[in-house]
């Protein structure tokens, strides 16, 4: 089973950035998938960006210039530089992991982007 914990929400001004970070532990499938959704208020759960084993990678276009997604293959570790935050990204930030079983998911971290 696997672990997730994330950090490094909060609340920041419009033009401001923020850096999450989700550690996993447990029974890591070697060869996976790590990122993270988001879920703002009413909507649904979306992509927000994801990268593999390899450090390939792919962005929402809402956040494709502006948030810069990473990973530390020894620590097991996710990030997600988000610059030039915007209101529209006020939401709930999950990481996920994506393996040989089910996927995992973390508590989530709230992201609030004040105008």
């Amino acid at each position: 089973q696997v672990q997730l914990v994330e950090s490094g929400g909060g609340l920041v001004q419009a033009g401001g950035s923020l850096r999450l970070s989700c550690a996993a532990s447990g029974r890591i499938f070697r060869f996976n998938v790590m990122g993270w959704y988001r879920q703002a208020p009413g909507k649904q759960r979306e992509l927000v960006s994801v990268v593999n084993y390899v450090g390939a990678t792919n962005y929402a276009e809402a956040v494709k210039g502006r948030f810069t997604i990473s990973r530390d293959n020894v620590k097991n570790t996710v990030y997600l530089q988000m610059n030039n935050l915007e209101p529209e990204d006020t939401a709930v930030y999950y990481c996920t992991l994506q393996g040989a079983g089910p996927s995992a998911w973390g508590q989530g971290t709230q992201v609030t982007v004040s105008s």
